[in-house]
């Protein structure tokens, strides 16, 4: 089990509050989607689940013990903008973090280890469908292929948390819909949780499990960092969803404008 829980969470910088009072329960296997308006804390939230930020106040923990406060192969990312290392061809991009793993000076393995590590790899590379471009480089390749090496980058490691920070953005509709199936379907083989950003409520709604609407809840046009934002919605994706978008789309409509004032 990898269940998550979050108690009375607060991330602060200096006098800008970011996150205030965050409470979350997440069970392991979930896919939960994170919407909110722009500079809400959403990334900050993510860096917090992978260990580049610590929280200010309150708890973050994995099973019971706080979450290591440094990134680990127990939790992946992939960024909208792709992570990918130009100088290595595609199958090299993905055997480094285990090539890393077992030669942390070198980055490089020999022989009956290297060749393992290879076919992890290739198998890896068949499940997200770049079997076809072993040896290609990120610059031979679409913004949808170097999104799927990303994805490959990060699922090398087997981690149980997978953290997703608008990984479809940027993409064109078509290329954003295969980019869906291949998630959902890397999600229902592996069991792995998954927390993935996105601006688009309807993604949100049609991939998570469970999605979280980050705003802030208390203002003051003087102090615009005087107060964090919180997680409003907690919606266990389900029959009501439809009427959900239209409040929330609503909300978040109302929050873009007073921010933009």
């Amino acid at each position: 089990m990898n269940d998550i829980k979050i108690k009375n969470l607060w991330k602060e910088y200096g006098d800008n509050i970011v996150l205030e009072n965050i409470n979350l329960d997440v069970k392991a296997g979930e896919f939960v989607t994170l919407v909110g308006a722009s500079g809400c804390g959403k990334t900050t939230f993510l860096k917090m689940l992978l260990g580049t930020e610590q929280p200010t106040r309150g708890e973050l923990l994995l099973n019971g013990k706080p979450i290591p406060s440094e990134p680990g192969a127990d939790r992946g990312i992939v960024f909208q903008k792709y992570s990918v290392f130009s100088h290595l061809n595609v199958v090299e991009n993905v055997m480094l973090g285990e090539e890393f793993k077992e030669s942390p000076i070198l980055g490089r393995c020999f022989g009956k280890k290297r060749q393992a590590i290879r076919e992890r790899a290739v198998a890896l590379l068949e499940k997200v469908g770049l079997d076809h471009a072993l040896t290609k480089y990120p610059s031979e390749l679409s913004g949808g292929m170097q999104q799927r090496l990303a994805i490959a980058q990060a699922l090398i490691k087997q981690p149980q948390i997978l953290l997703l920070d608008e990984p479809f953005g940027a993409l064109d509709p078509g290329i954003r819909s295969d980019m869906h199936e291949l998630i959902l379907d890397i999600w229902r083989e592996t069991n792995i949780t998954i927390f993935m950003i996105t601006h688009d409520l309807s993604e949100g709604f049609s991939l998570g499990t469970q999605l979280l609407v980050f705003d802030k809840q208390r203002h003051d046009p003087d102090q615009p960092n005087r107060y964090g934002a919180s997680i409003t919605y907690d919606i266990p994706v389900g029959r009501s969803r439809k009427q959900s978008i239209s409040d929330i789309q609503e909300k978040l409509t109302t929050q873009q404008v007073k921010q933009n004032d």
